[in-house]
C-alpha cells in the first residue's frame, strides 16, 4: 500500500505542467487554514486539499470540476470535521496518466485507497455530479468488502440511471467520431466553455466572481478533455452497475440535496434513487442549477452541516 507522500515523489512530464500552472499563478488559491497536499499512486501524483479536524469527510468533485468546487464549504466545514477533497486523477491539477481506467468503478477503488493511504478506517462521504456516482460505488464497495465504513453519504445531484438527460449524449462523445467532434469544438471554440459553465446556474447573477478562470485553469495542463472522454466511454455501462449497486446502500444515513432548476442531473430522478434508502433527508433548494453549493454556498453548508452533527440515525 503506497503511502502519502508530499514534495518527495519524482515529477512526471505531466506533472512538469501541473508545476508550471502554479508557477505561472493558474491554480486558485487553496483558502485561509486550507492545506494544498499530494498523494503517490503508483508513480502519479494526486494533489488534494485538507482542512479542519474531527471526523473525516471526504469530497468528490464532479465532471471537469476539482477540489476548486469546494472553497465556499471547506471553510464552513472545518470546525466540524477533517476535511479532504482530492482533485481525481485526470482532472484539476493532479497527474494525468495515459490509458488510467476512469470507469465509476476504477474511479471508487482509488477514492477507498486514497482514504486508506489516510490512515481512515471511516469517514463521512460527500459526491456531487459525477462524484455522487464515484460515492454511490465507493459506499457499496465499503458495504460489500467491510473494510471500510461509511458513517453518513451526501449525494449532490448524483449522476444516475433516473435522469435521462446524458443517458445518450455522453455515450456519443465516447464514440471516436463523438469523441472528434468534441475535441474540434473545444479547440476552435472556447467560448463554449463559458455558455456550459453558465448553464449550470439556475441563475447568471449568482454566479461567483472568478469562478469560470478557476474551473478553466486546468484547461492549461493536456489531457484534461481526454480524461473526460474516457469516461463518457463507459457511461452506459457504469449507469447500469449505478443501479445494480443503489439497493446495497439503504442502511446508510443519507442526504440528498438537488436544485430544482438543475439543468445536467434533473431534480426529477430524486425520488427514485430516494426509494433505494432507509434512512434519508432530502433537501431541494427552489430556483438553483446544478451548483447549489456555489449558487447558494451559505443555505448549502448550513443544510450539510446540521446533517453531519445530528446524531439522528447515525450507524
Amino acid at each position: 500500500m503506497s503511502e502519502v507522500q508530499m514534495n518527495e515523489v519524482q515529477m512526471s512530464e505531466v506533472q512538469m505542467s501541473v508545476e508550471q500552472a502554479i508557477g505561472a499563478g493558474l491554480v486558485p488559491g487553496a483558502g485561509k487554514g486550507v492545506e494544498e497536499c499530494w498523494m503517490d499512486f503508483d508513480g502519479a501524483r494526486m494533489r488534494y486539499l485538507r482542512t479542519g479536524s474531527g471526523p473525516a469527510l471526504i469530497l468528490l468533485h464532479g465532471l471537469l470540476g476539482y477540489s476548486f468546487s469546494w472553497r465556499y464549504a471547506m471553510p464552513a466545514l472545518a470546525p466540524y470535521r477533517a476535511v479532504y477533497a482530492p482533485d481525481q486523477l485526470g482532472a484539476g491539477f493532479s497527474d494525468r496518466p495515459r490509458e488510467l481506467d476512469h470507469s465509476v468503478r476504477a474511479t471508487a477503488l482509488r477514492v477507498l485507497r486514497f482514504a486508506e493511504n489516510l490512515g481512515l478506517d471511516s469517514f463521512d462521504l460527500l459526491g456531487t455530479s459525477r462524484g455522487g456516482a464515484v460515492a454511490i460505488a465507493a459506499a457499496a464497495e465499503c458495504v460489500r468488502s467491510g473494510k471500510l465504513r461509511v458513517r453518513r453519504l451526501v449525494l449532490v445531484a448524483p449522476v444516475n440511471p433516473y435522469s435521462g438527460h446524458g443517458q445518450r449524449l455522453a455515450p456519443f462523445f465516447g464514440t471516436r467520431f463523438g469523441s472528434a467532434m468534441f475535441r474540434f469544438v473545444m479547440d476552435r471554440m472556447p467560448f463554449l466553455y463559458p455558455y456550459w459553465h453558465g448553464r449550470m446556474f439556475g441563475d447568471h447573477n449568482k454566479i461567483p466572481p472568478g469562478s469560470l478562470d478557476g474551473y478553466k485553469a486546468p484547461v492549461a495542463i493536456p489531457g484534461l478533455f481526454e480524461h473526460a472522454l474516457s469516461i463518457a466511454r463507459t457511461w452506459t455501462a457504469d449507469l447500469q452497475q449505478l443501479e445494480a449497486l443503489l439497493p446495497s446502500l439503504s442502511p446508510i444515513p443519507t442526504l440528498l440535496i438537488w436544485g430544482s432548476k438543475d439543468p445536467a442531473v434533473y431534480v426529477s430522478s430524486m425520488e427514485p434513487v430516494k426509494r433505494h434508502f432507509t434512512n434519508v433527508q432530502t433537501v431541494v433548494f427552489p430556483g438553483i442549477g446544478h451548483l447549489p453549493y456555489e449558487e447558494c454556498a451559505e443555505e448549502f453548508n448550513r443544510v450539510l452541516i446540521r446533517f453531519l452533527t445530528s446524531e439522528a440515525g447515525l450507524v
